[in-house]
């Protein structure tokens, strides 16, 4: 493991720019939304409202613009930092939409949570950057990007253009192809390797605020899943805010030979860990009961 910290630490000295954003994270930790600073010292949830007929848990599916209010009501309610808004789903095999369609969908959604929640930050998950532009108008201040920038050329130069946190996921392929790609010889290396690769893109491109994610799901077996949680320490090297999305995902409840609407304690179980190995962010259907974990996880901690 050593060698890649040794090219990633390189890579900072020799980009001066590159270095103070480092430091500054690793100092601060926060992201600049529309120039609201979003402190990550301590971590925060992200409730997920999908805007999608085909999403892999029902419980997420919003079908008109009053149900994702209400859902975005509840949440925020419950101590939700962000909502991310998806009008895509991602799920192994699901068909991709078009610009048009994904922005039909989430764009009222944004703008109505806007309207009623100003003060909440808004991330849309997407990989168009057409979508990402249209978003911010609507009142976005985060990009939620599964493809880490490699299903749409211009999405980097968007997210520095509106100078919008870019959350940078691990996956390899697209969601219809990446079950047959889950093959590693070293599940963290690659991953390791892949955001060394993809953080520089994005600070090349002007980014200032980067988020990784290791793509807990996509393009990964259920091993793969649980060694990268197992290692999630080490991504701490990168410097930059890390998020997690485990929640109610096939991984679980495989293992536990249940379903996804039965999930949920142990979601709740695998956020946890993630929260000790060092996650700042939790994606998540249930905000409340992640919220719980994070209260008590940092007890815990203050109690060392």
């Amino acid at each position: 493991m050593f060698w890649p910290f040794l090219t990633f630490s390189l890579t900072l000295c020799n980009n001066t720019s590159y270095l103070y954003s480092f430091i500054t994270t690793v100092l601060y930790m926060t992201l600049n939304c529309r120039g609201q600073l979003l402190r990550l010292d301590e971590p925060v949830v992200m409730g997920i409202i999908n805007v999608t007929p085909d999403s892999f848990y029902a419980g997420s599916r919003q079908a008109s613009v009053g149900g994702a209010l209400l859902q975005a009501d509840k949440m925020v309610a419950e101590g939700a930092a962000i909502l991310d808004i998806g009008g895509q789903s991602t799920r192994p095999g699901a068909d991709i939409i078009g610009i048009d369609e994904e922005i039909s969908r989430v764009i009222p959604v944004i703008e109505a949570i806007y309207v009623k929640h100003p003060k909440i930050i808004i991330s849309v998950d997407t990989f168009y950057a057409q979508v990402a532009d249209a978003a911010y108008s609507a009142g976005a201040s985060i990009i939620n990007d599964i493809s880490g920038g490699t299903m749409d050329d211009a999405m980097l130069a968007t997210a520095a253009r509106l100078k919008m946190p870019y959350v940078c996921m691990h996956i390899k392929g697209t969601p219809q192809t990446m079950q047959q790609q889950a093959v590693y010889a070293d599940v963290t290396k690659e991953v390791l390797e892949y955001f060394i690769e993809r953080i520089d893109k994005c600070r090349q491109a002007g980014i200032h605020d980067v988020v990784i994610d290791p793509g807990f799901g996509f393009a990964k077996t259920p091993k793969h899943n649980f060694t990268l949680l197992h290692n999630l320490e080490i991504f701490k090297i990168l410097g930059v805010p890390m998020l997690a999305g485990l929640s109610r995902k096939s991984t679980i409840y495989k293992t536990l030979g249940t379903t996804a609407d039965e999930a949920l304690n142990g979601t709740t179980v695998l956020n946890t860990i993630a929260l000790l190995k060092g996650a700042h962010i939790l994606r998540v259907h249930d905000v409340k009961q992640s919220m719980e974990a994070v209260k008590l996880v940092a007890a815990y901690k203050r109690a060392q």
